[in-house]
């Protein structure tokens, strides 16, 4: 039987490609306007200069593994267009099948001759799909509960995560994992435990203290995260420290909320709309200060609130002045000469770039400069570090068959490296593959590389004081 995606690309290029005027006046119900066919609409320039070259194929870590074309962003984009155009149900298997295969990586924006926004389009397809078919299996019904009633109330949210540290701190879901008892009864439980596990400390845990430090030169702004906050607080730690010791002072908002990014990955971008209006307040009084991230999925997210809120009447200008403030802690760091500490031993580090750090906040070399700036650091370079490690948010726990695939690639490339440390800027990315090498076997401290510069300025004695380590 003919797929859909081969019946979109056999009519004339003409046919397939141009996105009639009228498509972006579908109604998906009888009072609101698909958002799918309105993010066609904005992309049909970038559409119709598509040349087919394929380049975005070799790129896309799902289409490597299949081989299929609709699990590649080409023939994806055929499928997307077949449902704006109407020739395909949005309810249909194909649809649904290859859109929520997709890790959501942008690796394909970046080889993209057209400049096709393909992230935009695919968080489009992924609300079509909520709002036509949204699936009724207890995994999913698990996370529409948790993001409706969990991550949009502050308060459960955080008593949420106090529990999980609990849970995590007194070695509870250690000692579940050693006894692989949960691999008896499931392994996608299993795999969520070790992602918990693996937000523990690694590194040596210095006192915290007060950084000396001359007049503050800028005054930051640090977004903290909700998993961040919740599971990371030490990297926020260590990024206000780091940023302080450079002579910058950090502000951080006490309204501020979770990014919105789980949401839209899960296609419930009025959810996230909700969560970026509250962050675009709870910043605004501090004028145009620099909003300063320490995680790859969350400063990209952050990044397009000019998108996310562009039909918003009250919102849609804060939010482009909001975006453009936003930086990655490597990016705030490469605006001055930033501090050189001691090094932290000889252990060999290597870096693993996240793929929204990478692809949407481009700031992949800045958090190696940041790495660069540890004197004397034993760091290799990591074989296919510009590839996803296969978390990409929920992804681990809602396609874990695929993401296994894409995680044991990176795994065997940090093998061959023979990296005893490895540092990625942001959490998902760090659990993920924590998760995986302790699953495995494989003797790895992942960290952030903010956390290796942190305790390299400890250990300068840039902090004060140091007490014996905890």
């Amino acid at each position: 039987m003919e797929s859909a995606s081969s019946r979109a690309k056999s009519e004339s290029d003409r046919d397939a490609v141009k996105l009639r005027a009228s498509s972006a006046h579908c109604i998906v119900n009888s009072l609101a306007i698909s958002q799918l066919i309105t993010a066609l609409a904005s992309e049909e320039e970038k559409l119709l200069a598509c040349i087919h070259c394929g380049l975005c194929l070799e790129a896309c870590p799902t289409y490597v593994i299949t081989g299929d074309e609709n699990d590649g962003p080409r023939g994806r984009l055929y499928l997307m267009r077949a449902v704006g155009e109407g020739r395909l149900e949005s309810t249909s298997d194909a649809f649904s099948k290859h859109i929520d295969r997709c890790l959501g990586c942008r690796a394909c924006e970046q080889v993209c001759p057209a400049g096709v926004e393909y992230g935009q389009l695919l968080e489009a397809s992924r609300e079509e799909l909520l709002t036509a078919q949204p699936k009724q299996t207890p995994t999913h019904k698990l996370l529409r509960f948790a993001l409706r009633h969990l991550w949009l109330s502050p308060g459960r949210l955080r008593l949420f995560f106090r529990l999980s540290r609990i849970f995590r701190n007194v070695g509870l879901a250690r000692v579940l994992l050693q006894s692989r008892l949960l691999r008896l009864l499931s392994t996608r439980a299993e795999f969520a435990l070790a992602l918990l596990d693996s937000s523990r400390r690694r590194r040596r845990k210095f006192d915290a203290h007060t950084t000396k430090t001359d007049r503050p030169a800028e005054t930051v702004m640090l977004f903290t995260g909700c998993v961040g906050e919740g599971l990371f607080a030490r990297v926020n730690t260590a990024t206000q420290r780091v940023l302080e010791a450079n002579r910058f002072a950090v502000g951080i908002p006490q309204e501020q909320v979770c990014c919105g990014a789980l949401h839209a990955h899960a296609g419930d971008l009025e959810g996230a709309r909700t969560l970026a209006r509250r962050n675009i307040s709870a910043f605004s009084d501090a004028g145009d200060a620099p909003i300063i991230t320490n995680a790859g999925g969350c400063g990209a997210m952050l990044a397009s609130y000019s998108h996310l809120l562009a039909s918003d009447e009250t919102f849609a200008g804060p939010a482009r002045v909001f975006s453009k403030r936003v930086r990655d802690v490597s990016q705030q760091l490469e605006t001055i000469a930033p501090l050189a500490g001691s090094s932290v031993g000889q252990d060999i580090v290597t870096y693993d770039a996240s793929c929204h750090l990478l692809y949407g906040q481009h700031a992949a070399e800045a958090s190696l400069k940041m790495l660069r700036t540890i004197p004397d650091l034993n760091f290799v370079g990591l074989e296919g570090a510009e590839r996803c490690c296969g978390g990409a948010g929920i992804y681990n726990l809602m396609q874990p068959e695929m993401s296994g695939q894409v995680l044991r690639e990176k795994l065997d490339r940090i093998r061959d490296s023979k990296a005893e440390v490895l540092a990625t800027g942001n959490p998902g990315c760090q659990m993920h593959i924590g998760a995986g090498a302790c699953l495995s076997g494989m003797r790895l401290q992942v960290c952030h590389p903010v956390e290796l510069l942190d305790e390299s300025y400890e250990r300068a004695g840039f902090y004060g004081e140091t007490g014996n380590g905890r």
